[in-house]
């Protein structure tokens, strides 16, 4: 779709035709803040090329069940950057990874970090604004996540921080890698870096919610961090999803009997000793 004079304020019509919404659609928009057109004759709307950009990346985020407050997040720091018309060079604007990425023909930046699924181009093409979708399936990586793994197990007896580079690595191919989850946050929990560690698990359990050691993992790093509180909600969901991992149960009754709780303590320690039979 292609739109003529970028430097002259789009309507509300307008837009419909060229991004294919509906006026509801982009009415939900500007009342969620994502865009803030300024007003014209009789209070109609104009929309900025800008607002053209923003309200495309918004819907496609929307679609893709993106939450609506890292939206807002995103788009703040991406409308900063936005110029008000056409750009001479053009705009490229991608999801990259976890990542909304900006480019143009002399530079390439961060919008704001999160999993998003929307992929499409902003170009300059004779005077007009051009968005094109650029849905396609990913290019397979030229080493598999497994591969990489294998190679950050071996690392961790040679070099820690060549281990934990390559678990990096292994996320950035397979995002949904559990034990690459698991054991770059034991490493980060080693080096005494228990708050990185706890954001790393955040992180996981937002892709991996059912996962019980990813629990487990966050709550021993929160008790570090004496977040007790928190910890013990991480236990109880971890053994809610495993209530076999007896390690949990010791752990969090050791916990609530440090708080003064002690029917919930007895009833972790029993569930522990059970166990262990």
């Amino acid at each position: 779709m292609t739109l003529d004079h970028p430097e002259t304020p789009h309507t509300l019509r307008s837009i419909q035709e060229m991004l294919g919404l509906s006026r509801s659609a982009i009415a939900g928009l500007i009342a969620n803040g994502f865009v803030s057109p300024k007003r014209g004759p009789r209070n109609a709307y104009r929309f900025s090329f800008r607002d053209v950009v923003l309200l495309r990346t918004a819907h496609d985020l929307q679609q893709a069940d993106i939450p609506t407050r890292k939206i807002l997040r995103a788009l703040q720091r991406l409308k900063a950057t936005l110029p008000e018309e056409l750009p001479l060079t053009g705009l490229r604007i991608t999801a990259v990874g976890n990542s909304i990425a900006v480019h143009d023909r002399e530079s390439r930046w961060e919008a704001e970090t999160g999993q998003l699924l929307m992929d499409f181009d902003v170009a300059a093409t004779r005077g007009s604004v051009a968005f094109v979708d650029r849905r396609r399936e990913p290019t397979a990586p030229a080493v598999s996540a497994e591969e990489v793994f294998a190679r950050a197990e071996v690392l961790e007896s040679k070099d820690m921080k060549a281990a934990e580079a390559a678990y990096r690595e292994v996320l950035a191919i397979a995002p949904d890698h559990a034990d690459a989850y698991l054991n770059l946050g034991a490493i980060l929990c080693e080096s005494d870096r228990q708050a990185e560690a706890a954001h790393l698990y955040d992180d996981a359990l937002h892709r991996l919610p059912d996962v019980p050691l990813l629990h487990f993992n966050r709550a021993v790093a929160l008790e570090d961090l004496g977040r007790l509180d928190e910890a013990i909600q991480s236990y109880e969901r971890c053994l809610k999803l495993d209530p076999t991992i007896g390690d949990a149960h010791f752990n969090v009754g050791r916990l609530y009997d440090h708080l003064g709780h002690r029917r919930e303590a007895i009833r972790h320690f029993s569930a522990y000793r059970r166990l262990q039979k």
